[in-house]
């Protein structure tokens, strides 16, 4: 997945040839405190922010940017950064003040833990713990989820009428003809994909009735019902804009992946306002504002930068300068 495990070797060596790191634009939206950045408490600061390189990261990082602006400070945009690990480590060694990152990416990827935990708060609360001897502080979380799931369209929910994961488990076993899965290849052999889902829930979907296919493939042939159940990321935009509905995790398998600002100490301990100027929005930030956002740029083909000031204005965080 994309912000779990794959391009790790990519970040790797983004880390250490520094390229992409070296790169990197000054943030200049005119931009002035709006109920986040009051007297400006970031004033003098220079501050980097970076991101992964999908859609959602992208967008988040210019939120991050914005924020920062908006109280005062001089920011660097280093966001876009490709794997998982180049991001992180940019924070960690001080070539980025902060970013934001996923809850479970850290417990699993980064800390290496193999068992999630389920409860969301108690597992940020877990991943802070343990990063703070890495020289990284992890804010209060968002409810923003982008976890696994799986969603049908319209018409097969209006069939089969399931809204649970144990529901597609009971059809499964009832008309096992019904249950048709299009999921990507890594979901079909993970141990937090497809197998641990399956163990969970009691269900054995027949290796006749799966079909492995690219993530962007997925949607649109849930979409065209040519499977009844696809793999789906939570925030994305297209669930929103295909009008897919989404199982709910009854059973809550499928790990947290909580969105929170990751911030470099020594940046924290320098400009502790980041803490308060962050809060808010992050506060804000959740599953349907995520599918919303992403569709403006993953299905109208908007910009990262200019959705993300869009919001942060609409929300009244920030006023036009």
């Amino acid at each position: 997945m994309r912000r779990r495990t794959s391009l790790l070797l990519a970040g790797v060596l983004v880390v250490a040839s520094g390229c992409g790191l070296q790169s990197g634009s000054p943030m200049v939206d005119a931009v002035k405190p709006g109920s986040i950045g009051q007297g400006e408490p970031l004033e003098g600061a220079d501050l980097t922010v970076t991101s992964k390189e999908f859609t959602e990261q992208l967008i988040l990082g210019a939120i991050m940017g914005i924020a920062f602006q908006a109280a005062g400070a001089d920011v660097l945009d280093r966001t876009g950064i490709q794997g998982s690990i180049g991001a992180r480590e940019a924070v960690k060694n001080g070539d980025a003040d902060g970013m934001y990152e996923y809850t479970g990416t850290a417990w699993i990827t980064y800390q290496g833990n193999s068992e999630p935990i389920p409860d969301p708060k108690k597992q940020w609360e877990a991943v802070r713990d343990a990063d703070l001897k890495n020289g990284l502080t992890w804010l209060p979380p968002s409810s923003l989820n982008n976890t696994y799931a799986l969603a049908m369209n319209q018409a097969n929910f209006k069939k089969y009428g399931t809204k649970t994961l144990s529901d597609v488990a009971a059809l499964s076993k009832k008309d096992p003809g019904a249950v048709t899965l299009c999921v990507e290849s890594e979901f079909a052999n993970r141990a937090d994909g497809l197998p641990g889902m399956e163990k969970a829930y009691g269900m054995s979907v027949p290796a006749k009735n799966i079909t492995q296919m690219d993530t962007g493939i997925i949607y649109t042939q849930v979409k065209k019902g040519s499977c009844t159940y696809g793999e789906v990321f939570t925030t994305d935009g297209r669930i929103k804009s295909m009008n897919l509905v989404v199982m709910q995790d009854d059973k809550k398998f499928f790990p947290n992946y909580n969105v929170a600002p990751e911030i470099n100490t020594k940046a924290l301990k320098k400009w502790p306002a980041i803490a308060e100027v962050l809060d808010p929005v992050t506060r804000k930030l959740n599953n349907n504002v995520a599918q919303t956002l992403n569709a403006r740029v993953d299905v109208d083909g908007e910009d990262p930068h200019q959705v993300a000031l869009d919001w942060m204005k609409q929300e009244g965080f920030v006023k036009s300068g």
